[in-house]
């Protein structure tokens, strides 16, 4: 059993006794961008210096097929932002902490605002991987939480605040055993999490394909069937209609609401593109409705709402007829796959409620019949998604697995060197 001390910081306990606590300033060099002189996407270019931004970040790497160039003018504004191999850096805005090493370095990059360098450069040698996963660690996000000011809502990790720091400093030999350790440890996780990760992605295949194909052939595939003119359904039982979506339901945008209106509780949910968003004291709708997400990434979204709720400008909600009910509705807009209809803007994706409205769908005439399908797909969506929770539970697990087993390992409560 080791020897043990109190490291005098709530979010570090107790580390062995012959660890030091360093502050990162002392150990590092620190750079980031602030600004750049009114830098525009329109001077991004083909070819030329590579420019590092966090959305290039994956798998603690960067993707150089992913970067931006920028001009040899603009890369030479700042020597001290231009990148080295090896050079550990760090998200500081937007989502904080995203960790890339600079690994096969091309001969000129540079950085954008959102990001930090660590440099290795002083006498005080640390091994670079160890620090990666301090800063992975609970050391770090504890600490970045307890800088924050209460109520802030704009978020950055700033160079001053971060080179004050304090992290576990053991041996450089036990920091490479730690690295080393944690690098087999975190990737056999890693594995199991990729694993969970794609059945969730066969599962939501299947799903899909079990609604698309009950939507446009339906449940009885010994009925007669004709050609529906629409070469991405083919077939449909005979009987059934081909409809513009505007004869059969209607539909219109939410309403504005900001984010500081929303609630974390109070009397009516309020939904958006993704789904439930928080609550407000007032409701725009009641009762079945399904709800079209329009904006960004979640242009096409689908969600069945049964309830008194407010729907925001991020949807569209969709209101039923007697011709259709709301739940076959439902499956028949996940069928559509309507986020394939979804236009490309300056800011961002979006899908228009008159491009909805004009799209056309084969629904077949007899009431009776789309309830029958969607109480079959109600039965056969609920297994599929309690197997994909079980997966979503098992990733859980795993994350905070890796999460505890990085934080112990870092702060010496666990002899890397034994194991």
């Amino acid at each position: 059993m080791r020897e043990m001390k109190d490291s005098g910081i709530v979010w570090i306990g107790n580390i062995p006794y012959d660890w030091d606590v360093m502050r990162i300033k002392n150990v590092a060099w620190l750079k980031g961008r602030i600004g750049w002189d009114g830098l525009k996407a329109e001077e991004f270019q083909d070819d030329g210096p590579y420019l590092i931004t966090g959305t290039d970040f994956e798998n603690g790497h960067v993707n150089w097929d992913t970067c931006v160039h920028i001009t040899s003018e603009r890369y030479a504004e700042d020597e001290l932002l231009h990148i080295k191999e090896g050079d550990l850096l760090i998200t500081k805005d937007g989502t904080i902490g995203k960790l890339a090493i600079v690994k096969n370095c091309p001969n000129k990059v540079s950085l954008n605002s959102g990001v930090m360098i660590i440099r290795n450069d002083s006498e005080f040698k640390y091994d670079n991987k160890y620090m990666y996963y301090v800063l992975m660690s609970s050391v770090f996000t504890e600490w970045f939480e307890s800088e924050q000011k209460p109520g802030s809502t704009i978020r950055h990790l700033y160079q001053h605040q971060f080179s004050e720091f304090k992290f576990p400093f053991p041996s450089i030999d036990e920091q490479k055993v730690i690295a080393h350790f944690l690098d087999s440890k975190c990737a056999a996780i890693d594995e199991a999490i990729s694993r969970q990760k794609k059945a969730i992605e066969k599962l939501e295949e299947y799903k899909n394909s079990i609604i698309q194909h009950a939507v446009t052939k339906g449940l009885d595939s010994l009925v007669d069937f004709k050609h529906s003119g629409i070469s991405k359904i083919g077939l449909i039982p005979e009987h059934w209609r081909v409809v513009a979506i505007k004869r059969i339901c209607s539909m219109q945008s939410g309403n504005n609401l900001t984010s500081l209106d929303i609630l974390d509780e109070g009397m009516y949910p309020v939904y958006g593109g993704n789904g439930k968003r928080g609550y407000y004291n007032d409701y725009t709708n009641c009762g079945e409705h399904v709800l079209i997400g329009r904006q960004g990434a979640l242009a096409g979204n689908v969600h069945y709402v049964d309830e008194m709720f407010w729907a925001t400008d991020h949807a569209v909600v969709v209101y039923g007829t007697p011709l259709v009910t709301m739940k076959y509705l439902y499956y028949m807009f996940i069928g559509m796959n309507l986020n394939q209809y979804a236009y490309e803007t300056a800011a961002q994706p979006g899908l228009a409620v008159g491009k909805i409205r004009s799209l056309v769908m084969c629904v077949p005439s007899n009431i009776d019949e789309q309830k029958e399908i969607t109480l079959f797909l109600d039965e056969k969506c609920k297994k599929i998604e309690e197997s994909v929770f079980r997966s979503k539970a098992i990733i859980k697990k795993l994350e905070e697995y890796k999460k505890s087993l990085i934080y112990n390992a870092v702060t010496g409560k666990i002899d890397c060197r034994s194991l």
